[in-house]
């Protein structure tokens, strides 16, 4: 039986292969209160459930953005989530179709958070048009 490090090792390489960052950070900044919770999301989250072979990480990301809006209250993780699924090959107007998809299932509230939110992640990223007209 396994000790759990290859679903550890699986989620820290995943991890950076969605996000390009390392998940050192996240277990930093879980060290003094929680270590095991950052080991939770790599090893599941991570190692287990975005490794699966099921589905392409470009639609598991935009399931993740779509499933973000309708909680309505995961700013922080959404905006991460929309820049990871940037970086996997989801377009911008793919994340804009998926959040206003979801205004029929969360609300507009939740939709117009998100796309503020996404917004945000387009203007850091240069993916917003010139207001110039």
């Amino acid at each position: 039986m396994s000790d759990g490090s290859d679903r550890l090792a699986r989620g820290k390489a995943r991890l950076k292969e969605i996000t390009g960052q390392s998940g050192e950070k996240v277990i930093e900044a879980m060290a003094e209160i929680a270590p095991d919770f950052a080991r939770y999301i790599f090893e599941f989250g991570y190692g287990d459930i975005y490794s699966r072979p099921g589905l392409d990480l470009r639609t598991r990301m935009l399931a993740t953005v779509a499933g973000l809006v309708a909680l309505g209250h995961a700013e922080r993780e959404l905006e991460v989530h929309i820049g990871s699924a940037l970086n996997v090959g989801a377009s911008r107007d793919e994340v804009v179709e998926v959040i206003m998809q979801m205004a029929l299932y969360a609300g507009f509230p939740a939709a117009l958070d998100a796309l503020y939110i996404a917004k945000r992640v387009f203007t850091a990223r240069g993916l917003m048009p010139d207001a110039k007209t």
